[in-house]
């Protein structure tokens, strides 16, 4: 079988987008003080299902730049060069335009002393950027050594400068960041900035995998072999980056070596089975609800930042809060309501588009 035309769509690459993104706005936006713990991030080490949701994301960027730029035979002449940097830089500016818009809705628009430089949309937007550049320029043979070099390179870091320290003082990331950005322009709750600049080496690591898995996804081979490989390097990824736990544990902080080969190998697992599920057998009657999300997965996003950063400003979140607390007494099930009813809510802004064939395109 022939490799994927350029006008085909890889359906299961939409729904596994779609549910990440929607699992991204649920873990994100729980209301009250108390949630389940699997719904937020590990303090410093350890892995929940909430760490997974961001990881998953960017291994399909990776593979979104397979597709996206195979149809130009992966040459780096000036149109594509040109695409690049503009995506690259318009994700970067949404990023800080949502960090600004959090600023203004506490009544400080005119703070930039203290506009967080750092965020999701511009961790993807370097990523994509580095890996899009090197998806055009270099053989893709290299792809995977250049991913491993990354992560070996990054591993240094982290050994030899206390990336895994909790004492900002002390850890390499940390005092990257303050050195060239300022206190005042970062994330301050942790001892590092987990979009930080340093960790976007592992970052730019974890796109390639995916672009690389996005090589095999348009190899010329029949779907259903496509969807055993992706498994099978998964499972392999995985065992690899559980094994490396014994030296350098699961940290999203700082997105360590082991939590980008375990999240990309589940990230291809899923894919794989996926693939299977929906392109290979065709069983395809319960994804509509996830090509909501899917098709509009960038747009929905930004939507429910600016939304939750709304909500909070004006006490929407606070009022729609306290009425599902006098139904629902227990509070970890009641932040749960509230965070199902949030993304119900983007949901139906992104109903409309996708009903009308809208795709909002960065």
């Amino acid at each position: 079988m022939s490799a994927p035309s350029n006008r085909e769509r890889l359906s299961s690459l939409d729904v596994m987008r779609g549910a990440t993104v929607a699992l991204m706005i649920l873990v994100n936006n729980g209301g009250g003080s108390e949630h389940f713990p699997t719904l937020v991030h590990s303090k410093w080490n350890g892995l929940t299902l909430c760490d997974i949701v961001f990881p998953f994301f960017l291994f399909m960027v990776g593979v979104s730049i397979y597709l996206s730029f195979r149809k130009f035979d992966f040459l780096a002449d000036r149109a594509v060069l040109v695409k690049i940097l503009k995506r690259t830089l318009g994700l970067f500016l949404i990023g800080l335009a949502i960090n600004w818009f959090d600023l203004a809705c506490k009544g400080r628009p005119l703070d930039f002393a203290h506009l967080r430089i750092w965020g999701v949309m511009q961790r993807i937007a370097l990523c994509y950027g580095i890996a899009a550049l090197l998806a055009v320029t270099i053989n893709r043979k290299a792809i995977l050594p250049l991913a491993a070099l990354l992560l070996f390179a990054y591993t240094a870091i982290l050994l030899f400068g206390h990336g895994y320290s909790q004492d900002p003082s002390l850890n390499i990331l940390s005092r990257v960041d303050r050195a060239l950005f300022g206190e005042n322009h970062l994330y301050t709750k942790s001892a590092v900035d987990p979009e930080g600049l340093l960790g976007t080496i592992s970052g730019v690591a974890h796109t390639l995998i995916g672009l690389w898995c996005g090589f095999i996804i348009g190899s010329p081979v029949e779907k259903g072999r496509k969807a055993s490989l992706l498994a099978c390097i998964g499972a392999v990824l995985a065992v690899g980056g559980l094994i490396l736990t014994l030296s350098l544990p699961l940290n999203k902080r700082i997105w360590s070596p082991s939590y980008v080969l375990l999240t990309c190998g589940m990230a291809s697992v899923v894919l794989g089975a996926l693939m299977y599920i929906i392109d290979v057998k065709g069983w395809k009657g319960w994804i509509s609800p996830f090509l909501v999300f899917g098709m509009n997965a960038l747009f929905l996003y930004v939507l429910s930042e600016v939304l939750c950063i709304a909500f909070g400003a004006t006490g929407i979140s606070d009022a729609a809060y306290g009425l599902i607390e006098g139904v629902v007494s227990a509070p970890k099930w009641a932040s749960l309501a509230y965070a199902l009813l949030f993304v119900a809510v983007c949901w139906a802004a992104g109903y409309p588009l996708y009903r009308k064939r809208i795709f909002i395109k960065i």
